[in-house]
């Protein structure tokens, strides 16, 4: 009882959900979230494509996938390498995940209708240390681009 009382008088931060683990799920989300923010912008279509990503790929209703995108937002916010973010995934996931992996990343990209240098540079950071290579890449983007363009 003594300890939530003086929770009551600790900082707000205290408070805080803790963050997700950063296992390949999370550091996907993170990633996603970071393609987004990459151009200093962080728009609906974009939080809303992510969560429609993280539903679809991991069997999500929206509420749990929404909540899921939150933590993943907090994870990026505090995992400051994306290198970091990547390195997870790499040792996780097979060749056939990456690919999706990057698929996924395009798909944000397209999200708002606009394509910034920022955001193309950090898909070619992820599939670089993905291993996957520039022709598989391209093909990957075309394909996102086809899709965002019949939705």
């Amino acid at each position: 009882m003594f300890e939530r009382i003086l929770q009551l008088f600790s900082p707000v931060s205290s408070y805080r959900t803790p963050l997700p683990e950063a296992d390949a799920k999370h550091a996907l989300g993170a990633l996603l979230v970071r393609v987004a923010q990459a151009d200093r912008a962080y728009l609906f279509q974009e939080v809303e494509r992510i969560d429609r990503i993280l539903a679809k790929r991991f069997d999500l209703n929206p509420l749990e996938a929404a909540k899921m995108r939150a933590g993943c937002e907090r994870l990026s916010e505090d995992m400051p390498e994306t290198e970091a973010l990547i390195a997870v995934l790499h040792d996780a996931i097979d060749v056939k995940e990456r690919e999706a992996t990057l698929f996924a990343l395009w798909q944000v990209v397209f999200s708002d209708g606009q394509v910034h240098e920022t955001e193309d540079d950090m898909v070619a950071l992820v599939r670089q240390t993905l291993g996957v290579s520039p022709e598989v890449c391209a093909r990957l983007r075309r394909d996102a681009l086809a899709a965002h363009n019949t939705d």
